[in-house]
C-alpha cells in the first residue's frame, strides 16, 4: 500500500500541514475508505488543542468522514462490503467484538474501543482504515457530500431517542442551537416530540423554528426558566456552556430527565433532594451503536433530515478550523477532499 497523505498538527494548537505516513499492511478485518468528504466537528479541535489531554502528535483529526471502499482485508471481504461502495466512518474505528458491551451490540462501549482520532490518524486525508464492523455504508438517497455530520454529531443527539425510550409525545427542551443542537432539533421534530429550543443567542430564533423548534426561551432569562419549570419530559444539553443547573433541573416535570450529550468540562453541582422530591435523574451519553447508527442513518432518509452544512477544500483546513474556533460555523463545516 501507499502512504497514506494527510493534514497533520505536531503540536497543541499549531497549524495544520502536509503530512504523509506508512498505514503498513491492511489487517484482515480492515477496511481502506478514499475519502471524499470529512465534516469538521468541535471535537476535532478540542483534540487539536489537547483540551482533553489525551492527544498524541503528529495528529491528524477527522472523524466524519465519507468516501468509497478502496480495499479490504481477507475477512472484510466476506462481510457485504465491494470495492467502490460508498460508506462512512464516524467517531470510532475499532472494537474488541468479544468484550461483554460487544456481545451485546454496544460496540461503542467496548472497554479497549479504538477512536479515530484517539491514537490513531484520522479522516482529514485522502484514505483512512476503520474495522469493517465500522465502515458504514451509506444509504444512496443521502446526499453524501453533507452526510459526514450525521457519523457524529448525528447520531450523538439521535441516540438517547433509542436509549432512553423517548416515546413521540414527549416534551422535550434542547439547549444550545449549534452543531449539536440543531440536528436535536431535527431529530426530536422528526420523531414526533414538542419541542422546545433554548438559546442564549437572539440571532437563532427563527433558524431554531426553521429547524424543527415548535417554540423558543432564553437560556439567559430568568422570567423564561421560572415560566417553564417543570415543563419537561427531556432536557438534551448538547452545548458545552456552564448553565444555572438549578435552574435547569427545575426545568424537568416529575420523573423527567437531564441528559448531557455536550462534552461539559466543569464540574456540575446537584440539588439530590431536588432530584428525589421529582423522581427525576440525569444521565450522559457518547455517540452509538453500529446498529443505532444504521437506523439513524434509515431515519434521516425516510424523514429528510440533513444537517446545515458550510464547505472548504480540504486544502484549506486550517480557514476551516480558524472558522470553526471563531463560532462562525453555521452549523457544520464539510472539508472536500482535493489533493489530486
Amino acid at each position: 500500500m501507499s502512504n497514506i497523505r494527510a493534514w497533520a498538527a505536531q503540536s497543541a494548537g499549531g497549524p495544520l500541514a502536509p503530512f504523509a505516513y506508512d498505514p503498513g499492511p491492511l489487517g484482515p478485518e480492515d477496511v481502506e475508505v478514499e475519502i471524499d468528504h470529512c465534516g469538521v466537528c468541535h471535537s476535532d479541535l478540542s483534540m487539536l488543542d489537547n483540551e482533553w489531554g489525551i492527544t498524541a502528535y503528529p495528529f491528524v483529526p477527522g472523524h466524519e468522514a465519507i468516501g468509497r471502499v478502496a480495499a479490504l482485508g481477507a475477512i472484510a471481504a466476506t462481510k457485504g462490503l465491494t470495492i467502490g461502495q460508498r460508506v462512512g466512518v464516524g467517531w470510532n474505528v475499532r472494537s474488541c467484538q468479544h468484550c461483554a458491551a460487544c456481545i451485546r451490540g454496544d460496540f461503542h462501549l467496548c472497554a479497549s474501543v479504538q477512536a479515530t482520532i484517539v491514537g490513531h490518524h484520522g479522516a482529514f486525508a485522502d484514505r483512512v482504515r476503520a474495522h469493517w464492523i465500522w465502515s458504514i455504508p451509506i444509504p444512496g438517497a443521502l446526499a453524501a457530500q453533507n452526510a459526514g455530520p450525521l457519523l457524529c454529531g448525528g447520531i450523538t443527539v439521535f441516540a438517547p431517542l433509542l436509549q432512553l425510550h423517548v416515546p413521540p409525545t414527549a416534551r422535550v427542551a434542547v439547549f444550545g442551537i449549534g452543531g449539536l443542537g440543531h440536528m436535536a432539533l431535527m431529530f426530536t421534530r422528526a420523531w414526533g416530540c414538542d419541542v422546545t429550543a433554548f438559546t442564549s443567542s437572539p440571532g437563532k430564533v427563527q433558524e431554531a423554528l426553521s429547524f424543527g423548534a415548535h417554540h423558543t426561551a432564553s437560556s439567559r432569562s430568568d422570567a423564561d426558566m421560572r415560566r417553564l419549570a417543570g415543563s419537561f419530559d427531556f432536557v438534551f444539553i448538547t452545548a458545552n456552556a456552564p448553565l444555572d443547573w438549578d435552574a435547569v433541573i427545575a426545568l424537568l416535570a416529575p420523573g423527567g430527565r437531564l441528559h448531557f450529550l455536550g462534552a461539559v468540562l466543569q464540574p456540575v453541582p446537584v440539588q439530590v433532594m431536588s432530584l428525589i422530591m421529582g423522581q427525576r435523574a440525569i444521565s450522559a451519553s457518547p455517540t452509538g451503536s453500529r446498529a443505532q447508527i444504521d437506523t439513524m442513518l434509515r431515519f434521516a432518509t425516510h424523514h429528510h433530515v440533513a444537517p446545515k452544512v458550510e464547505h472548504f477544500p480540504m486544502s484549506r483546513v486550517n480557514d476551516a478550523m480558524d472558522h470553526l474556533r471563531a463560532g462562525k460555523a453555521s452549523y457544520r463545516i464539510v472539508l472536500d477532499a482535493d489533493f489530486a
